[in-house]
């Protein structure tokens, strides 16, 4: 990053992606360009998990090219007065991975299934049962972390000397 005063500290970085609920997962696509798709996701424990059809261009991408990355806007608060934009931001740069094996991609449904319909155990529970054999699992690892926000919001929490 060039400008290292605005980089976030690590924990902060995962604690935007625990927080956020969406981003967008860029990948190598056909004809080597690129290709980046809106997606939810669930964190947990330097990772990140999606599901997906079985099928279609983000899939191609993905069994052609494991490298990818993954960008979350947390914060973009447009400031017309004064010309510039409160940013937070997280990039992660890492390997994805099609689940295969029956135990994780169950975890990962359970995961995601946990993580935007909390406490509804017994409807997950029958998803789970009706959908899991039509959902993709993916595991991204992450390899590489990069959070930065802008240098107002940065001087808003640092101290003043």
């Amino acid at each position: 990053m060039r400008r290292f005063r605005q980089q976030l500290p690590d924990a902060e970085s995962i604690e935007l992606l625990k927080k956020a609920t969406s981003g967008t997962l860029a990948l190598l696509g056909d004809g080597g360009y690129p290709y980046a798709v809106p997606i939810s996701y669930v964190y947990s424990d330097g990772k990140l998990y999606f599901h997906s059809a079985l099928e279609g261009h983000k899939v191609d991408a993905i069994r052609n090219c494991d490298k990818a990355s993954f960008c979350v806007i947390c914060q973009d608060e447009v400031q017309p007065e004064k010309y510039t934009t409160f940013f937070r931001s997280v990039i992660a740069f890492g390997r994805i991975h099609i689940i295969e094996d029956p135990a994780e991609k169950l975890e990962i449904a359970r995961l995601l299934g946990n993580r935007y319909n909390p406490n509804q155990d017994e409807a997950l529970q029958q998803e789970i049962n009706s959908g899991l054999s039509r959902m993709l699992a993916i595991r991204f690892d992450i390899e590489h972390l990069t959070g930065k926000e802008s240098v107002e919001l940065m001087k808003q929490h640092s101290p003043q000397k």
